[in-house]
């Protein structure tokens, strides 16, 4: 995009003293209190992240669970109307054009939540393909994306009359004020939440009583900052960061996400053979035994020898130490538990090599 696009709420988010950064294209808040208040507070009472940035996208007439189903990687049929599941696009050597939401709305709409970057290539990658009677939309605009997260969120939402009494992964219509909602029990932090998706032009009416209510609970509106050290500490995949049009599934831990049964599904031949020969590197966490921040993009050595490098790092606030993820060459023979070192700016920096994730999921 040659253009920052601009979310429905900016205006408040400035009332509200946010910083602000680019993403995805997107000007989006990146904190409010502090990183590290607004990660506690979802960890121990409950954030409120607005993620309007997020895509959204519509694939509506006859066949279009048929559609999905045999182009995006995770087996449609294993939920039925008013869940959501996530599924991945891939291309035909079995990276990763983008991972994001399906919400199964009926046999004859599924509406999917991609990241906002790469809305425009999941569209277009289905559109190639749909038979005749099936549309896809882009409906970037259509909806507002508010996530609520932690311990204290359901508690948030039952004091606005919105369903919280779901299933993970299942979702509702709803109304607040007159604004229609879609509330589902999902999130990216690692704790019991939701995310709301209320009608994009209305979002304001629905984040102000957000706001005062998670206020009232002890909790922090809280930005992409926050957002990006819960998901590390979970070991969730950012697309970009462990996931990317080079870095299959498999390579980042995300084979569970596809039905390997299926006859059908973009990049269905890759990633079998992937699959039967063994990915030749692995998605693997890091924990700083010495002192130092971990970054992005940074090699992974065992003694000399190089044999990774991580995809995304951090200061953990949970923790009180430096994580990182890391893609680590299958056959560099490293177990968990092992000591490999990570060049920070020419300093070497000891890490114990882990499996993600780095704490306790809640999310259920």
């Amino acid at each position: 995009m040659s253009e920052l696009q601009h979310g429905p709420l900016e205006s408040r988010h400035r009332e509200l003293g946010a910083s602000f950064a680019e993403f995805g294209g997107w000007l989006m808040p990146v904190s409010y209190a502090g990183t590290v208040a607004e990660h506690t507070a979802t960890r121990e009472s409950v954030g409120l992240f607005d993620v309007s940035h997020l895509g959204k996208a519509t694939v509506r007439g006859p066949g279009a669970a048929e559609l999905v189903n045999s182009t995006l990687t995770n087996e449609l049929g294993r939920i039925t109307p008013g869940q959501a599941q996530y599924t991945l696009c891939c291309n035909e050597s079995g990276g990763v054009i983008d991972d994001l939401i399906a919400y199964y709305v009926s046999d004859e709409e599924i509406f999917l939540v991609p990241n906002a970057a790469n809305t425009a290539a999941v569209v277009a990658a289905l559109q190639a393909v749909a038979p005749a009677g099936v549309s896809i939309t882009d409906e970037h605009r259509s909806r507002a994306v508010l996530a609520v997260q932690g311990p204290r969120s359901t508690e948030v939402l039952a004091g606005l009359g919105l369903p919280t009494e779901m299933d993970y992964m299942a979702f509702a219509d709803a109304d607040y004020a007159g604004v229609p909602v879609r509330v589902c029990r999902s999130g990216y932090t690692g704790e019991h939440g939701y995310e709301l998706l209320p009608a994009w032009d209305s979002a304001a009416v629905v984040f102000d009583a957000l706001v005062a209510a998670v206020q009232q609970a002890g909790g922090e509106l809280a930005g992409l900052g926050a957002r990006d050290t819960l998901r590390t500490e979970m070991g969730y995949a950012l697309h970009g960061h462990e996931l990317s049009p080079e870095i299959s599934p498999l390579q980042a831990r995300a084979g569970w996400a596809i039905g390997w049964k299926k006859e059908s599904f973009f990049g269905r031949d890759a990633l079998l053979a992937e699959k039967a020969a063994g990915p030749s590197r692995l998605l693997r966490g890091l924990r700083a035994t010495g002192r130092g921040v971990l970054r992005a993009d940074l090699a992974v050595l065992d003694g000399d020898r190089r044999i990774g490098v991580t995809t995304s790092g951090t200061f953990s606030p949970t923790l009180k130490v430096g994580i990182a993820l890391a893609l680590i060459d299958a056959d560099a023979g490293i177990a968990d538990g092992a000591r490999v070192t990570v060049d920070v700016r020419g300093r070497a920096v000891e890490c114990e090599v882990v499996t993600p994730p780095f704490v306790t999921a809640k999310t259920r």
